[in-house]
Protein backbone atom coordinates (compact mmCIF):
# COMPACT_ATOMS: atom_id res chain seq x y z
CA UNK A 1 0.00 0.00 0.00
CA UNK A 2 1.34 3.21 -1.00
CA UNK A 3 0.37 6.72 0.89
CA UNK A 4 0.75 9.74 -1.59
CA UNK A 5 1.90 13.11 0.04
CA UNK A 6 1.73 16.75 -1.42
CA UNK A 7 2.97 19.55 0.06
CA UNK A 8 -0.13 20.53 1.99
CA UNK A 9 -0.18 17.37 3.57
CA UNK A 10 3.26 17.66 4.38
CA UNK A 11 2.75 21.06 6.03
CA UNK A 12 -0.19 20.08 7.62
CA UNK A 13 1.77 17.07 9.34
CA UNK A 14 4.72 19.53 10.51
CA UNK A 15 2.33 21.78 11.99
CA UNK A 16 0.84 18.79 13.95
CA UNK A 17 3.58 17.88 15.12
CA UNK A 18 4.86 21.33 16.44
CA UNK A 19 1.77 22.49 18.00
CA UNK A 20 2.13 18.99 20.05
CA UNK A 21 5.65 19.40 20.91
CA UNK A 22 5.21 23.08 22.19
CA UNK A 23 2.32 21.43 24.20
CA UNK A 24 4.20 19.11 25.59
CA UNK A 25 6.94 21.94 26.42
CA UNK A 26 4.59 23.87 28.14
CA UNK A 27 2.51 20.86 30.23
CA UNK A 28 6.25 20.50 31.41
CA UNK A 29 6.97 23.98 32.43
CA UNK A 30 3.16 24.26 34.11
CA UNK A 31 4.32 20.82 36.30
CA UNK A 32 7.57 22.68 37.50
CA UNK A 33 6.89 25.83 38.37
CA UNK A 34 3.46 24.36 40.46
CA UNK A 35 6.05 22.14 42.62
CA UNK A 36 5.94 24.70 45.85
CA UNK A 37 9.98 25.35 47.06
CA UNK A 38 11.43 27.91 49.22
CA UNK A 39 12.03 30.07 45.77
CA UNK A 40 8.79 29.99 44.78
CA UNK A 41 6.86 33.14 44.23
CA UNK A 42 4.08 32.51 46.59
CA UNK A 43 4.32 34.59 49.61
CA UNK A 44 3.91 33.13 52.90
CA UNK A 45 3.66 34.21 56.86
CA UNK A 46 6.03 32.18 59.14
CA UNK A 47 4.38 29.40 60.98
CA UNK A 48 7.46 28.09 62.93
CA UNK A 49 10.80 28.63 62.98
CA UNK A 50 14.02 26.06 62.67
CA UNK A 51 15.99 26.14 65.55
CA UNK A 52 18.58 23.65 67.61
CA UNK A 53 17.11 25.91 70.62
CA UNK A 54 14.61 24.72 73.12
CA UNK A 55 12.43 27.74 72.69
CA UNK A 56 8.55 28.19 71.73
CA UNK A 57 6.39 31.01 71.82
CA UNK A 58 3.15 31.17 73.38
CA UNK A 59 0.83 34.19 71.47
CA UNK A 60 -2.45 35.50 72.26
CA UNK A 61 -5.40 36.92 69.93
CA UNK A 62 -7.24 39.97 71.41
CA UNK A 63 -10.53 40.48 69.83
CA UNK A 64 -13.37 40.58 72.16
CA UNK A 65 -13.69 41.02 75.44
CA UNK A 66 -10.69 42.38 78.01
CA UNK A 67 -12.76 41.00 81.42
CA UNK A 68 -10.14 38.04 81.63
CA UNK A 69 -6.81 40.39 81.36
CA UNK A 70 -6.13 41.08 84.43
CA UNK A 71 -6.08 37.45 85.41
CA UNK A 72 -4.00 36.60 82.12
CA UNK A 73 -1.25 39.19 83.00
CA UNK A 74 -1.29 38.06 86.51
CA UNK A 75 -0.83 34.31 86.01
CA UNK A 76 2.09 34.85 82.83
CA UNK A 77 3.92 37.32 85.79
CA UNK A 78 3.53 34.38 88.17
CA UNK A 79 5.02 32.10 85.82
CA UNK A 80 8.00 34.64 84.84
CA UNK A 81 7.50 34.42 80.90
CA UNK A 82 6.78 37.40 78.76
CA UNK A 83 4.13 36.21 75.39
CA UNK A 84 3.28 37.96 72.17
CA UNK A 85 -0.55 39.60 72.40
CA UNK A 86 -1.97 40.54 69.10
CA UNK A 87 -4.32 42.93 69.06
CA UNK A 88 -6.98 44.39 67.13
CA UNK A 89 -7.33 48.06 66.43
CA UNK A 90 -11.30 48.05 67.25
CA UNK A 91 -10.44 46.10 70.75
CA UNK A 92 -7.59 48.97 71.19
CA UNK A 93 -10.44 51.81 70.72
CA UNK A 94 -12.55 49.68 73.68
CA UNK A 95 -9.74 48.47 75.79
CA UNK A 96 -7.18 51.22 75.93
CA UNK A 97 -6.09 50.31 79.78
CA UNK A 98 -5.92 46.50 79.38
CA UNK A 99 -3.52 47.98 76.14
CA UNK A 100 -1.50 49.57 78.52
CA UNK A 101 -1.19 46.92 81.32
CA UNK A 102 -0.23 44.40 78.63
CA UNK A 103 2.71 46.77 77.80
CA UNK A 104 3.66 48.00 81.02
CA UNK A 105 3.79 44.01 82.44
CA UNK A 106 6.87 44.56 79.57
CA UNK A 107 4.94 41.65 77.04
CA UNK A 108 5.21 42.05 73.42
CA UNK A 109 2.96 43.40 70.62
CA UNK A 110 1.59 42.90 67.66
CA UNK A 111 -1.32 44.53 65.35
CA UNK A 112 -4.40 41.69 64.43
CA UNK A 113 -5.67 44.03 61.94
CA UNK A 114 -7.70 47.15 62.58
CA UNK A 115 -11.31 45.68 62.05
CA UNK A 116 -10.91 42.30 61.18
CA UNK A 117 -12.11 42.09 58.10
CA UNK A 118 -11.85 39.23 55.36
CA UNK A 119 -7.75 40.68 53.89
CA UNK A 120 -8.09 37.91 51.34
CA UNK A 121 -11.47 40.11 49.71
CA UNK A 122 -9.16 43.74 50.34
CA UNK A 123 -6.59 45.55 48.10
CA UNK A 124 -3.15 45.73 48.28
CA UNK A 125 -3.74 49.45 49.46
CA UNK A 126 -7.16 48.39 52.47
CA UNK A 127 -4.73 45.76 53.67
CA UNK A 128 -1.94 48.10 54.14
CA UNK A 129 -4.43 50.79 56.06
CA UNK A 130 -5.97 47.92 58.40
CA UNK A 131 -2.35 47.33 59.45
CA UNK A 132 -1.22 50.96 59.77
CA UNK A 133 -4.06 52.25 61.60
CA UNK A 134 -4.18 49.45 64.37
CA UNK A 135 -0.28 49.81 64.14
CA UNK A 136 -0.81 53.96 64.80
CA UNK A 137 -3.10 52.97 67.77
CA UNK A 138 -1.26 50.66 69.67
CA UNK A 139 1.84 52.49 68.94
CA UNK A 140 0.28 55.53 70.76
CA UNK A 141 -0.22 53.82 73.94
CA UNK A 142 2.47 52.09 74.28
CA UNK A 143 5.34 53.59 72.72
CA UNK A 144 6.35 50.48 71.13
CA UNK A 145 7.35 49.73 67.76
CA UNK A 146 4.55 47.37 66.25
CA UNK A 147 6.82 44.94 63.77
CA UNK A 148 4.36 41.60 63.97
CA UNK A 149 1.24 41.09 62.16
CA UNK A 150 -0.68 38.32 62.60
CA UNK A 151 -3.75 38.59 59.62
CA UNK A 152 -7.44 37.85 60.87
CA UNK A 153 -9.42 34.21 60.70
CA UNK A 154 -5.29 33.00 59.99
CA UNK A 155 -6.41 33.91 55.92
CA UNK A 156 -3.90 35.37 53.47
CA UNK A 157 -2.61 35.77 50.05
CA UNK A 158 -0.05 36.54 47.58
CA UNK A 159 -1.40 40.46 48.10
CA UNK A 160 -1.96 40.29 51.83
CA UNK A 161 1.63 38.68 53.07
CA UNK A 162 3.36 40.53 49.91
CA UNK A 163 1.79 44.09 51.01
CA UNK A 164 3.06 43.53 54.96
CA UNK A 165 6.56 42.59 54.21
CA UNK A 166 7.37 45.20 51.72
CA UNK A 167 6.13 47.21 54.57
CA UNK A 168 8.61 46.31 56.93
CA UNK A 169 6.10 43.75 59.55
CA UNK A 170 6.96 40.33 59.50
CA UNK A 171 3.62 38.47 59.05
CA UNK A 172 2.92 35.55 61.73
CA UNK A 173 0.53 31.85 61.62
CA UNK A 174 1.18 29.44 63.70
CA UNK A 175 1.68 25.65 63.55
CA UNK A 176 0.13 24.88 66.99
CA UNK A 177 -4.01 25.94 67.54
CA UNK A 178 -5.21 25.41 71.05
CA UNK A 179 -8.91 25.84 69.43
CA UNK A 180 -9.57 27.78 72.95
CA UNK A 181 -12.36 29.48 70.91
CA UNK A 182 -14.59 26.53 70.44
CA UNK A 183 -14.77 26.45 74.58
CA UNK A 184 -12.20 23.19 74.98
CA UNK A 185 -11.30 22.84 78.46
CA UNK A 186 -7.62 22.86 79.65
CA UNK A 187 -7.07 19.23 79.97
CA UNK A 188 -8.53 19.05 75.49
CA UNK A 189 -6.02 22.27 75.10
CA UNK A 190 -2.74 20.79 76.23
CA UNK A 191 -3.96 17.26 74.23
CA UNK A 192 -3.59 19.81 71.08
CA UNK A 193 -0.35 20.99 71.89
CA UNK A 194 2.00 18.35 73.20
CA UNK A 195 1.14 16.20 69.97
CA UNK A 196 2.42 18.85 67.94
CA UNK A 197 4.99 21.10 70.07
CA UNK A 198 8.82 20.93 69.33
CA UNK A 199 11.75 23.42 68.76
CA UNK A 200 10.09 26.57 67.40
CA UNK A 201 6.66 26.24 67.60
CA UNK A 202 4.02 29.26 67.14
CA UNK A 203 1.36 28.51 69.48
CA UNK A 204 -1.83 30.04 69.03
CA UNK A 205 -4.51 31.37 72.17
CA UNK A 206 -7.02 34.04 72.92
CA UNK A 207 -8.34 35.99 75.45
CA UNK A 208 -12.22 35.91 76.02
CA UNK A 209 -12.74 32.59 75.76
CA UNK A 210 -14.39 30.51 78.29
CA UNK A 211 -11.18 28.40 79.77
CA UNK A 212 -7.68 30.13 78.30
CA UNK A 213 -7.33 32.19 81.92
CA UNK A 214 -8.01 29.41 84.34
CA UNK A 215 -6.38 26.94 82.06
CA UNK A 216 -3.10 29.46 81.18
CA UNK A 217 -0.86 28.51 84.39
CA UNK A 218 -1.23 24.68 83.99
CA UNK A 219 -0.52 25.21 79.79
CA UNK A 220 2.51 27.23 80.99
CA UNK A 221 3.86 24.53 83.32
CA UNK A 222 2.92 22.20 80.97
CA UNK A 223 5.09 23.28 78.03
CA UNK A 224 8.06 23.89 80.76
CA UNK A 225 7.55 20.42 82.28
CA UNK A 226 8.57 19.21 78.81
CA UNK A 227 11.54 21.00 78.38
CA UNK A 228 10.79 24.15 76.61
CA UNK A 229 11.53 28.02 77.28
CA UNK A 230 8.67 30.44 76.38
CA UNK A 231 9.28 33.35 74.60
CA UNK A 232 8.11 36.28 72.28
CA UNK A 233 7.59 36.10 68.61
CA UNK A 234 10.66 38.45 67.91
CA UNK A 235 12.84 36.43 70.65
CA UNK A 236 12.31 33.16 68.09
CA UNK A 237 12.06 34.40 64.50
CA UNK A 238 15.05 35.62 62.62
CA UNK A 239 14.93 39.24 61.31
CA UNK A 240 16.97 38.66 58.20
CA UNK A 241 19.00 36.02 56.44
CA UNK A 242 16.17 33.76 56.35
CA UNK A 243 13.91 31.81 53.68
CA UNK A 244 10.25 30.01 54.78
CA UNK A 245 9.77 27.02 52.96
CA UNK A 246 6.88 25.73 51.69
CA UNK A 247 5.65 24.51 54.64
CA UNK A 248 5.79 28.05 55.99
CA UNK A 249 8.86 27.54 58.41
CA UNK A 250 11.64 29.97 58.50
CA UNK A 251 14.60 28.69 58.34
CA UNK A 252 18.11 30.76 58.55
CA UNK A 253 19.95 30.79 55.54
CA UNK A 254 23.19 29.28 56.74
CA UNK A 255 20.75 25.83 57.23
CA UNK A 256 18.99 25.93 53.98
CA UNK A 257 20.05 22.81 51.82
Amino acid sequence: MFLVFNKEKIQTYIVSILTVAVLIAVANIESINAIPTSTTEKYLPIYDVQTEESKVSFTMNCAWSADDIDSILETLKKNDIHITFFLVGNWVDKYPEAVKKIAEAGHEIGTHSNTHPHVNELSAEKNLQEIKLSVSKIEKITNQKITLYRTPYGEYNDTVIKTAQENGYYPIQWNIDTLDYEGKTGEEMWSKIKKKLQKGSIILSHNGTKHTADSLDMLIKNIKASGYEITTVSNLIYKENYSINNKGTQIPDNQVT
